[in-house]
């Protein structure tokens, strides 16, 4: 069993007044005004340090739900320009745009983040009513902070999920319809406010059974990150170089210990939610602690969903030729000492698994055909990231994954430091200073390397080799040309698979450009087909992957940067 929040949950406090709508007589009456002494309620449960510590558990268990961290990631990753998918599985409507304010994700996110905030706001409102002297010094404060820190994560998934969220700090069953806020109104009500007590009231480190828990790195994080989606620039650079230079956190030596469940809560980790593929056995890892007559499984259902179907997974999603040929572009540095048998960049052995994968995937090697069994669909390379590939021989059954999702980790920062600092100051020596330590991890040419070697100019790395005649334009590192590269080299390939490409593209504003150069160059590649048939580096076989025209034609911003609030909601609200 993993740490703290992923103790049984069975105690989901959802305290909520109950009524028995018919009383047929007086002695009916006089035994159902006796309290049961066994039943947990308002009046008998927040009377204790552990109470609170045990509904705020629950608060933590939110973040468990497989809309927020597990299996319905995968299908928004199909929204942006990394992943593919086939016509015979269902989220091929996120990957052509085509779902509805009554699809399963859209209907589950809003859903799930909303028992969060519930469940948040509980513990908020009445460890504010009960005497201060039951809890030891600073425990108040740091039940408190951790409470506002995930109604924080809560409400920033909501708004930049939907594009706006009704705010409800409150536990009511009566009011209920209540208008949406903005994103502004949303951040300077709850998000700013409950972050900057979190990092007050948060201990930088947490031990034993305690490691998990939010901290003040995680706090610190999240408002640089609120900072940086709002375009404030220089309090964004402020709270992450704050992160960076309290050294309570270091890049792993190797990018796969991010991505497995071998360590986790290691040094880079900000903010993980824990994940078990042996706590409660048997239930299947979809089932969430909300699912009626069912019990949470503390497990994440999404590695199936990036596994190959010939080990136990449905490859529902996979890299297309865009991301796929970016990580081959990513050029190994032969005088680093990571690079040792490796042909190919240490994040792409960690990432995808192309069909000359290095070393093995569940055991089998590249000589063996069963891997890409899609190959024939124009299927290029498997998603390894979130995947049990690297132990065992087929995913674990009843969809169950102990691999932990990373919301937040150092070299994340790192990238979203540099992005500030460019939009800031303009200083491109300080950007390129921690855009070379992510690249440097991963095995591949520095930035500062190829400024060396190319007379101060540097290739841009996005642009295809297959379509453009093998050239790649060199660039100088002014800090337009260094942000195009963080957008579209260093994030896809560091952070591909992990819940942030759709949220990157939109707040670039650049998913239409974006969409279209992504759209000429698979036409381009369906009319050349024959000359690019089974080459390296890509090998496509039997087609070209076409699906993401439609989804590319019918891109609308109004339409698509956000989800639509639930068909139900709008139905339950009328001030909505």
């Amino acid at each position: 069993m993993k740490q703290f929040n992923i103790k049984t949950k069975a105690l989901s406090l959802t305290i909520m007044a109950c009524s028995l709508l018919s009383l047929s007589s007086c002695d009916e009456k006089d035994f159902l005004s006796i309290d049961n002494p066994n039943s947990v309620t308002e009046s008998t449960f927040w009377k204790s340090p552990s109470q609170f510590n045990s509904a705020l558990t629950t608060v933590y268990a939110a973040m468990q739900f497989q809309a927020i961290s597990g299996v319905g990631i995968h299908e928004e990753e199909l929204k942006a320009d990394i992943g593919d998918t086939y016509t015979f599985f269902s989220p091929l409507a996120y990957r052509q745009l085509t779902y509805t304010d009554n699809s399963p994700q859209v209907v589950n996110k809003w859903n799930q983040l909303y028992i969060g905030i519930f469940r948040a706001n509980q513990v908020i409102n009445q460890i504010n009513k009960v005497d201060a002297s039951i809890f030891a010094p600073k425990e108040k404060e740091s039940i408190l902070a951790q409470a506002r820190f995930l109604r924080a994560f809560f409400y920033f998934k909501l708004v930049h999920s939907y594009g706006k969220a009704v705010i409800r700090t409150e536990v009511s069953t009566t009011d209920l319809d209540k208008p949406a806020s903005s994103i502004q109104e949303v951040n300077n009500q709850i998000i700013i406010p409950d972050l900057m007590y979190a990092k007050e009231n948060l201990p930088t480190t947490w031990t034993g059974l305690n490691i998990g828990r939010v901290t003040w790195g995680s706090a610190t994080s999240l408002l640089g990150k609120v900072y940086l989606y709002d375009q404030k620039w220089g309090p964004a650079a402020k709270e992450f170089k704050d992160v960076i230079d309290s050294k309570i956190y270091a890049l792993t030596p190797n990018i796969l210990d991010n991505f497995t469940d071998q360590k986790e809560f290691n040094s880079e980790s900000i903010l993980e939610v824990a994940y078990s593929s042996t706590a409660n056995p048997g239930a299947n890892g979809a089932n969430v602690d909300d699912t009626p007559f069912a019990s949470g499984a503390e497990a994440s259902a999404i590695a199936p969903q990036y596994a190959s179907i010939s080990y136990g997974g449905f490859n529902t999603v996979v890299a297309n030729y865009y991301l796929h040929e970016l990580f081959t572009n990513d050029e190994i540095d032969p005088s680093n000492p990571i690079n040792t048998t490796n042909t190919q960049s240490r994040r792409l052995t960690a990432s995808i698994c192309p069909k000359n994968f290095e070393g093995t995937y569940f055991g089998v090697t590249n000589s063996e055909n069963k891997v890409h069994a899609y190959r024939g669909l124009g299927l290029t390379a498997l998603v390894k990231k979130g995947t049990n590939w690297y132990q065992g021989t087929s995913e674990i059954p009843l969809n169950r994954s102990g691999i932990n999702f990373r919301h937040i980790r150092l070299a994340d920062v790192y990238l979203m430091y540099a992005e500030a600092v460019l939009n800031a100051t303009g200083d491109v020596n300080e950007a390129i200073k921690y855009i070379d330590l992510v690249r440097s991890r991963a095995g591949v040419k520095t930035l500062t390397q190829y400024l060396a070697e190319n007379s101060n100019t540097f290739p841009q790395l996005h642009i295809s080799k297959q379509v453009n005649g093998g050239i790649q334009p060199k660039v100088a590192p002014t800090k337009e040309n260094v942000l195009k590269h963080i957008q579209m080299v260093e994030r896809p390939l560091e952070l591909c698979f992990e819940g942030f490409r759709w949220n990157d593209l939109v707040r670039w504003g650049i998913v239409k450009s974006v969409f279209t150069n992504l759209g000429n160059d698979l036409n381009w590649r369906k009319n050349n087909f024959a000359t690019i048939l089974n080459k390296a580096p890509l090998y496509i076989e039997g087609s070209v992957n076409l699906l993401a025209l439609l989804g590319i034609q019918n891109y609308n911003p109004a339409v698509h940067d956000y989800f639509p609030i639930p068909a139900a909601e709008l139905q339950s609200n009328k001030n909505l």
